[in-house]
This record gives C-alpha cells, structure tokens and sequence, in this order.
C-alpha cells in the first residue's frame, strides 16, 4: 500500500481555493498511484476557523468540498479533515471530523474525540465530542483514523482527558495509524509532538502517518512537521518545516524501517523562520504587500524591518527615522546603515517641531506641571501620527516593533509604539531579540553592530536608558517568564533567588498592562504562552494588584 501525506497551507474560509489545492494534490497523488493520500485536520474550511462555524452557510460550503472530493476519489483513498452536522438536536451542533473517501463515496467518517480548550484551542465551543471509535478496513489493512488531539491521552495518561480514542481502537487490531492534524507551532512543540506521537507507537507497535498543516493564521503559526514513524517507534521520516511539502511511501518499507530522516530544531532558527512565514502568509492571506516600521536605530525595530525585508521584498518595506531632540547622532546613522545594508527606502521626519507645537497647545492644561511620561508619550504618539498618516496615504501596514518584555510590564505608549497591526517580535523576550539578532549577523553584518551593543534606550528625556526604571534584561526576562510561561506565583519565584520587591514590581507592572495588552495588534505566537488568544488574564482583576 502507498500513503502520501500533503502537508499544505489552507486559508481560513477560502473554500475554492482550499479545494484547488487539495484536488490538484490528489491529481498528483495518482499519478504516483498512491492508495490513500492523506491531508489535514479541518482542511475545507482552514484552522481554526472559529465563530465562522456558527454561519450555516460556511458549513454549506465546507460540505460542498467534500462533495467535489468525493467525486475526485475514483481509484484512490482521500482522507481529509472537515466539519460535520451532528444530528442529534442534544449537544453541539458540529463534530470535527475526518472523512475517508474512496471511489467516489464516503467510506468512513471518524469524529475527533479529544476537543482541546487551553490555550490557542476552543474547540468544545463548538464540537460535539466523538463517542464512537471504529476502524476502517481498506485494501485488506485495517486503519485506526484519528485527529490531532486524539493521540495527546497516550494510555489516559493526560489528566485533561478520560478517554483514551487509540485504546478503544485497538481492540479491531488495526494496521496502522493515520492522524488528521492542525498543530500549532511554538519553539518546544515540534520535539514535543514528536515524543508524544512516538509513545503511541511504543504503546501499540504499528506504523503510525501523522499530517500537519502548515502555515499562519493571523497570530498562529502551523509548522507542519509531517512525520511518518515505523513499528519500532523510530522516526521513518520527518518533513520540512514552515513549507508545503508532499511525500510518499511504501506501508511494508516503514514497516521495515531502517530510514531516518528528522528535522533539525534549533530553537532561534525555528523562531526565525516562524516569524517569517508569519508575515508572509499575513499579508498574502489579507492580500496586502507592503509594510512600514518606525526605525529608531535600537535593536528591536532593526530584528523588526531585517525580518520584514526577508518576508516581504525590499521593495515592499519602508522605514521613517524620526529622532527627537533627545536622540543620540549614532541612533539615526545606526538606523541609516541598517536601512543602506537591507537596500529599504527610509525618510528622516523629527519630530522636535510637532513635540514643540503639542507642549504649546497643551500649556495652559499642563498648569506648569514638571516634565515626566506626559512629554515622553508625546513624543511617542507624535511618532505614531507621522507612520500612519504614511500608512494611509500610500497603503502601508504599520509593523509594531514592540518586544515581549516592554510588552509584559508595560513599556509602550498606546497610540505610539504599541501602533500596528501586526506585532513581529512581541512573543520574543529581549534577551531573545538579541539572539535572533545574533543569528541575523552570523553570515554578515546586516544589523549594525552598534545596534546590538549599545544599552537599550527609548530616547525621550535627556541620558534615559531602559536599566533607569527595569532590571537588566536577563534579570528581568527570567522574572517574567516564570510568570507568564511557567505560571509561577510571586512567593515561588521569590525562592528561586529573585529580590522580593523585585519581584512584586515587576508582577505589578504586568496586571496592571493588561489593558494596553487588549488594545494592540495580534502577536506572532512563537513561545508556548504568547500574548494574544490564548493568553485570557482578566483586566480587572487584584490578583498582585
């Protein structure tokens, strides 16, 4: 038997566009007289495709699909993920499914069981849990049909769940397994999701075929990863990462085993590449080309417009230097240099006269009060002004160049810095942008080296640097990622050696940004707890308040 896995990039709610991919796929597939080519979880409508299930239309056109599918499967088996009627009137209206056609009919269709809820996932908002586990017989081989999630309860070990789907299935002894998945990207989950899927296979001992999607969905990234493992729970073959990829294979060859192929996962390169894919399919999905970014001449609008250029063309991306009065000469010859290395167009616009015309306007409402954030937001917002007028008159997307860290404790001014909208390194900490930068320069200097050295400053008071109000960056990022990635309280941090009032600080700054956190533009999600969906902190709340 020849299994073909098609790890391809869907866009959400393109149902033509969705279908030409997968029947030109399937047109390949037989010419390479495959038996059973196999896509991804929800692969008519795109994943997640959220509230747009609860439009009866969509589901229309999601079954349309699976009719022009089925139609497609004469002489060869397509297994593809799309949403189903459930219907019985008690329960959700939708199961998340998986079809097996073949022969221009439906074989089988297998519901998913296991309907993640934390983090990016919501799925039980609007699936019905599978309460059936059958295998299907196929050419003489039985195959155990999950979807993505139904292998994360290996042995009913994941206390999140209480049923074990593979478990069920095995009492039909099937074959072998294929899994249906739309698995997200962040830096730990491809070695992850590889030993979760090799204990399935050390559990059961048949070959397992594993189907990732990939590509982005606004902030979600979808690494695909593909990966086929043989009996003996070795990893038979993995594919790329970030691209849309189609590989075939021989059943009794994987059976074998012998074959290694494995990606390598280092973590700034992955990172690199998820935020690139990131831009590109955002503005391609949205049908927008080109970007702009306000270049200050510090390190994080530099990783910012370094990464824009890669994804999007130099001819695609602009930047506009405005120093203020306070802004050092070597920020605007750093921020020109790095503008001359990526061949970008740039404008100097300051911003001293419009600073100056506010602080006139405002006089008479500032009562003569001392010089503090006011002026300093000022001048942030005067920036925000000059980039989406810009934006506006030539169609620009403003790129947010906010880092993950200024993110967490607040240090960006709504309607200023934290403009945009998209946010490239928000899920990167800044210990972090300084290694991607690392990675950037380790063929050449693209960012110049004075970006990366000298110490982080916003540059809107006289001498100010970041260290002036906040720990240096790796006392501070170590801090706060306990706190949000690790979910570690205040006194537990505390013991790992961390100052009390430190800590209580920082944690402080963090609830009470919350506010400003609602209001800014989607974040690529790299980490495993990014900023964004799948992050739900009240904004009102006392919790170290």
């Amino acid at each position: 038997m020849k299994i073909a896995i098609a790890q391809l990039n869907y866009h959400i709610g393109d149902f033509e566009g969705n279908l030409q991919k997968m029947l030109n796929t399937v047109a390949k597939a037989k010419l390479e007289n495959v038996d059973i080519v196999v896509f991804g979880e929800l692969s008519t409508t795109g994943y997640p495709p959220r509230d747009f299930l609860e439009f009866r239309d969509f589901i229309r056109l999601a079954e349309e699909s699976i009719a022009q599918l089925t139609k497609a499967s004469k002489d060869i088996g397509i297994i593809v993920g799309s949403p189903t009627i459930n219907p019985v009137s008690e329960g959700k209206d939708l199961y998340n499914s998986a079809y097996f056609l073949v022969d221009q009919k439906v074989l089988h269709v297998q519901h998913k069981t296991l309907l993640p809820t934390y983090d990016v996932f919501d799925e039980y908002r609007y699936f019905e849990p599978a309460h059936v586990h059958k295998t299907v017989l196929f050419k003489g081989k039985r195959i155990a049909l999950t979807i993505c999630e139904d292998l994360w309860n290996v042995g009913n070990e994941n206390p999140l769940y209480t049923i074990c789907p593979m478990d069920n299935m095995m009492a039909d002894h099937p074959d072998f397994m294929i899994n249906v998945s739309a698995s997200p990207f962040d830096y730990n989950h491809a070695a992850d999701r590889l030993e979760v899927l090799r204990a399935n296979v050390d559990r059961y001992h048949i070959p397992l075929f594993y189907s990732n999607i990939c590509g982005a969905q606004t902030e979600i990234i979808f690494d695909g990863g593909s990966v086929v493992f043989s009996p003996d729970g070795t990893v038979f073959d993995e594919l790329p990462y970030f691209i849309e990829a189609f590989r075939c294979y021989e059943l009794d060859e994987v059976i074998k085993g012998g074959y290694h192929r494995e990606q390598a996962k280092d973590k700034m390169t992955l990172i690199h590449d998820a935020i690139l894919l990131g831009l590109k399919d955002y503005f391609g999905k949205l049908g927008l080309k080109k970007a702009i970014i306000g270049l200050s001449g510090g390190i994080d609008s530099a990783v910012t417009a370094v990464m824009a250029t890669r994804a999007l063309g130099k001819e695609n991306v602009r930047v506009v230097l405005m120093p203020s009065s306070y802004s050092s000469s070597h920020s605007v010859e750093d921020a020109k240099a790095l503008a001359e290395n990526l061949g970008i167009r740039y404008d100097i616009i300051p911003i001293a006269a419009p600073y100056e015309t506010f602080n006139n306007l405002l006089s008479d409402v500032m009562e003569g009060k001392p010089f503090d954030v006011t002026e300093e937001n000022i001048q942030a917002r005067s920036r925000g002004l000059i980039l989406m007028a810009i934006a506006n008159k030539h169609g620009y997307i403003l790129l947010n160049t906010t880092n993950k860290s200024e993110m967490a404790v607040g240090y960006g001014t709504l309607y200023g810095d934290l403009a945009g909208g998209l946010s490239v390194i928000a899920d990167l900490y800044k210990t972090e942008v300084y290694r991607l930068a690392e990675l950037i320069n380790k063929d050449g200097e693209v960012i110049p080296k004075n970006s990366i050295t000298k110490p982080p400053s916003a540059e809107l008071r006289p001498g100010q640097k970041d260290s002036d109000s906040l720990p240096e960056y790796d006392v501070l990022d170590p801090i706060l990622h306990m706190y949000i990635e690790e979910h570690l309280g205040p006194d537990e941090i505390i013991k790992k050696g961390f100052d009390k009032k430190l800590v209580h600080r920082i944690l402080k700054l963090v609830n009470q940004s919350e506010f400003k956190r609602h209001q800014t533009a989607p974040v690529i999600r790299v980490s495993p707890k990014a900023f964004g969906v799948g992050r739900r902190v009240p904004i009102v709340g006392k919790y170290l308040s």
